[in-house]
């Protein structure tokens, strides 16, 4: 299984509020040869680490592709650019955020190009509550827990909570 998180908390200009960016952000990566198989609901949250920033839209979708990790990576952040992330402050508000959390299971030695699991995931109320939706029998390929004790783990501060509408 491949788990991509995606993120906005900034809106486009091309595409509108965060919500609507990262839908058009679903369809993009279709239209790169990456086949979208499911996605969680979309969640709101804060910044993390805690900022002065207008709340985030997030979810998570299980994708299917041919492309290795390391290309697979690559062309989320292409996909990034091209609807205007700018990378120039960590934990700066932005447009898109695609992060690449799990790569069948995979687990990279330290220095690879990609970080497999992504490094922080066990950490991120808003991206363990949408991948918990997607995968409730998940497990973290170095800790082996399961997705409910890691939920059950966050701080409070790590809230997500589901979009009604």
């Amino acid at each position: 299984m491949i788990f991509v998180a995606l993120g906005s908390n900034l809106p486009s200009p091309i595409h509108g509020p965060p919500l609507a960016t990262c839908q058009a952000a679903l369809e993009v990566l279709t239209t790169r040869g990456v086949s979208i198989r499911r996605r969680s609901r979309w969640y709101r949250s804060l910044a993390v680490p805690s900022a002065d920033q207008p709340p985030f839209i997030n979810g998570v979708v299980e994708v299917v592709t041919t492309l290795p990790a390391e290309a697979l990576m690559a062309m989320l952040q292409e996909v990034e650019g091209a609807f205007g992330r700018q990378r120039r402050t960590p934990n700066a508000a932005r447009i898109l955020d695609l992060d690449l959390l799990c790569y069948h299971g995979a687990v990279t030695p330290p220095g690879a190009t990609v970080t497999l699991p992504h490094p922080r995931l066990h950490l991120r109320g808003f991206v363990l509550k949408p991948l918990a939706d997607l995968e409730p029998e998940w497990r973290h390929p170095i800790s082996e827990q399961d997705i409910a004790a890691l939920v059950a783990a966050l701080p409070a501060d790590q809230w997500a909570e589901p979009l009604t509408a």
